[in-house]
């Protein structure tokens, strides 16, 4: 009994010095779309993220939502198509990206944290000129590439204090606007990177329906720095959906942002196990690997420090 308490000691004091040295940053979570299907997983990711807010780590949420947009084009009777990675949007699909990314979708995870106990607010890239856009490629239609980020409104939520003495979780749904005014389907990864370095952030997390970042053995990689990650995309043992992701990464990683993490949102408790115990779970990503090269260094030993 005593070397077991000693044990269970050991990792609250742990996880204490997890809190001590992430209370007052802040940290950009990216919510992937299929994650949002499953409403009892919004619920536990919320409680998740309403503790993480209470013990003082401020919170930018940025979300997709890929599947209910494919969910209402199919009920309007539209088809679609994806040209690497990027669905094509004409101006009457754009109407229902933008209905359903800062109507039905936003609203639904902002819905939850307030009831969560924390406050949040749902805007969208084109509030107060957050995302500011051209078009990516004619062949894309209404695709937008992200030009200039204003990060004012966000930083404005972020600092202004509620009722409870904390500033809100700014929830941002992925539509960019035009000089002409017009809307632009924004990619949900690289309006979260792209926030992330206007703000200044230092560790975005990615949640997403895979474990993580796989190697050629098909293995989690546990860490990677910029340059393995790169040599993952040459050597094709990146591929698909996690692709276009890691070459958002990349980005970030050469633009300031020191850790990017991949987790799977459908693992229990995944954002407290990874921000606040030495397990750590997922992959991690960095500019350059604090593991020595041959060491026997976990990624517990340096995944959150």
């Amino acid at each position: 009994m005593p070397a077991t308490s000693g044990i269970a000691a050991q990792s609250v004091l742990d996880t204490l010095s997890y809190v001590k040295r992430f209370a007052g940053e802040t940290v950009l979570i990216k919510l992937g779309g299929a994650a949002l299907q499953d409403s009892e997983l919004v619920k536990s990711l919320c409680d998740d993220l309403a503790l993480i807010r209470n013990v003082g780590v401020r919170v930018v949420i940025v979300h997709g939502g890929g599947p209910s947009i494919n969910q209402e084009l199919t009920t309007h009777g539209i088809t679609w198509e994806f040209v690497g990675g990027q669905r094509i949007t004409t101006p009457d699909m754009m109407d229902i990206v933008e209905m359903v990314l800062c109507g039905s979708v936003n609203r639904k995870i902002v819905r939850t944290l307030n009831h969560a106990g924390v406050k949040a607010v749902g805007i969208s890239g084109s509030d107060a000129g957050t995302l500011q856009c051209s078009q990516a490629d004619e062949k894309l239609g209404q695709v937008g590439q992200i030009e200039k980020v204003d990060a004012t409104l966000i930083r404005t939520m972020l600092d202004t204090q509620n009722d409870a003495g904390f500033g809100y979780i700014p929830v941002i749904a992925p539509v960019g606007f035009g000089k002409k005014g017009e809307a632009f389907n924004v990619n949900a990864d690289w309006a979260a990177i792209r926030i992330a370095e206007a703000l200044g952030l230092k560790k975005i997390i990615y949640l997403t329906d895979q474990d993580g970042i796989l190697d050629a053995e098909g293995k989690v990689a546990s860490e990677l720095d910029a340059g393995e990650l790169e040599q993952f995309i040459e050597q094709g043992v990146v591929k698909g959906g996690m692709l276009a992701k890691a070459n958002t990464m990349l980005h970030g990683l050469a633009n300031g942002i020191n850790d990017i993490h991949i987790l799977n949102a459908r693992r229990s408790h995944c954002l407290i196990e990874e921000l606040f115990t030495s397990a750590g779970v997922g992959t991690i990503c960095r500019k350059r690997s604090r593991m020595s090269r041959g060491s026997s260094a976990s990624k517990g030993d340096s995944a959150h420090v």
